[in-house]
């Protein structure tokens, strides 16, 4: 049981690990650890093999199905090793939170979905399912969802670009 591991970003990103994190949110947040949370990526080692082969030697990688990385991993704020934390769709991200892994922040880099309901920024664009997982993990008032590409790009508040969908406030 890991109990180094400091939570310095958690994403959405349907591309999981690719330029963007590797050459501008690793160095802002100073990671030395990339955790995969993937049901898919965690079952197929060919992929797993992609993902090691594209993050430096340095960076540690670890590749979980969701429900092994809430059961095996406790982490810490302020504490450990600087972690970002990956996944590749909002639904995975919402059931490790319902499952325990409490995030204060959830940051959105980029989902398409085909079926697509709006969209909130040039790189995500969200469905009916994914406003409604939203919704639900907004209900705990601790928690934050914005939308970011990179670093240094304008975060904005899932609130405000959900605004028009929602019948009632989140």
């Amino acid at each position: 049981m890991a109990k180094d591991f400091n939570i310095a970003l958690v994403r959405v990103d349907s591309r999981l690990v690719h330029g963007q994190i590797l050459e501008a949110w690793v160095p802002h947040v100073r990671a030395k650890c990339i955790i995969v949370v993937d049901n898919k990526v965690a079952g197929d080692s060919f992929f797993e093999t992609i993902i090691r082969m594209a993050v430096p030697s340095e960076i540690e990688v670890i590749i979980s199905s969701v429900d092994d990385f809430v059961k095996n991993y406790i982490f810490t704020h302020g504490d450990g090793k600087k972690t970002i934390v990956l996944f590749s769709n909002i639904a995975d991200a919402c059931d490790a939170f319902n499952q325990g892994f409490h995030f204060d922040k959830l940051n959105i880099g980029n989902v398409y979905n085909n079926e697509y309901k709006i969209c909130c920024s040039p790189s995500v664009f969200l469905c009916d399912k994914e406003i409604k997982y939203i919704k639900n993990l907004l209900e705990d008032p601790r928690v934050v969802v914005e939308l970011k590409g990179i670093p240094k790009g304008r975060a904005v508040n899932i609130k405000e670009a959900l605004k028009d969908c929602w019948d009632t406030k989140p």
